[in-house]
């Protein structure tokens, strides 16, 4: 039996929401394009109090966010105003220079809510690291799903299992969300380089080795492996094709050249940075 490589995530705080992030670590530094990872614990606010994550930069890599519950309103300096819905795919490509805010939109401070979800950034691929950003927005209705004897696919982004997601990501990439019944199997193939399989909630095993909820697995590069949900299960996995390259991140940059990130720090401290329109608060150099 293969031993499996496990990253146990560390806590982090972030405006206020609590999180597990399990990449970057010393253990693995990327899956596929995946450099960054971010679990949003399933968090109950009150009346009146949210997440408000002010403006911020970055470059190099594309950000995606994905909620298993409540809302998040999306601005950034490219003039998008988005409401993000639980199920939808908010994708946001930085190019040489983008700012944004993500926050609890007002219209859901009027009562307790409950925020959880994850936000991952894909290393940009070395020849779209620099150039204009982008910004779409795919509603929940438009991923494709697969259902079939209690096992539920649903392709948040790239492809696998012969699905397709419609967001526009820039090198081969696998996405997925999953749901297993108790006592459900599903073969894992080796259509994707690289993969690793994050277990939010139940009891479950890759190939007979038990999985940790809430930790990271890196699959071994060639080889089929099963999963098997013990209960109702919940888990994403993701990967892709190797980065083209090493990858460099400070902060909110992330860069294949050391001297861009270096002069991403010195711009958003001088205050020379595109402006999220309306938005006058930003996050300052850490």
């Amino acid at each position: 039996m293969t031993t499996l490589l496990t990253v146990r995530p560390r806590a982090e705080d972030v405006e206020g929401q609590p999180i597990l992030r399990p990449l970057p670590s010393a253990k693995c530094r990327a899956v596929g394009p995946f450099v960054f990872f971010d679990h949003m614990l399933q968090t109950r606010y009150p009346a009146g109090k949210g997440m408000n994550i002010r403006q911020h930069p970055h470059i190099g890599l594309s950000t995606l966010t994905y909620l298993f519950e409540g809302k998040l309103q999306h601005k950034d300096s490219l003039g998008s105003d988005q409401v993000v819905e639980a199920g939808d795919v908010s994708w946001m490509t930085a190019g040489s220079a983008i700012a944004h805010v993500e926050r609890t939109p007002a219209s859901s401070l009027t009562e307790a809510f409950v925020m959880h979800g994850l936000q991952v950034w894909l290393a940009s691929p070395k020849s779209h690291e620099q150039g204009p950003g982008h910004y779409s927005h795919h509603p929940a209705r438009t991923l494709p799903v697969s259902d079939n004897l209690g096992v539920s696919i649903r392709m948040i982004a790239g492809s696998g299992f012969c699905l397709e997601s419609p967001v526009p990501v820039l090198s081969p990439t696998l996405y997925a969300e999953l749901h297993l019944q108790p006592a459900t199997t599903l073969l894992i193939p080796t259509e994707h380089e690289e993969r690793a399989l994050y277990v939010l909630s139940g009891e479950s095993s890759l190939d007979g080795e038990p999985l940790e909820p809430h930790a990271l697995v890196v699959l071994p590069a060639g080889e089929e492996m099963t999963l098997f949900a013990g209960s109702d299960c919940h888990a994403v996995l993701f990967g892709g094709a190797p980065l083209d390259g090493p990858r460099r991140i400070n902060w909110n940059f992330v860069s294949s050249d050391p001297a861009r990130i270096d002069e991403a720090r010195r711009r958003w401290a001088a205050g020379d940075w595109p402006t999220v329109p309306g938005e006058n608060e930003r996050i300052e150099l850490p």
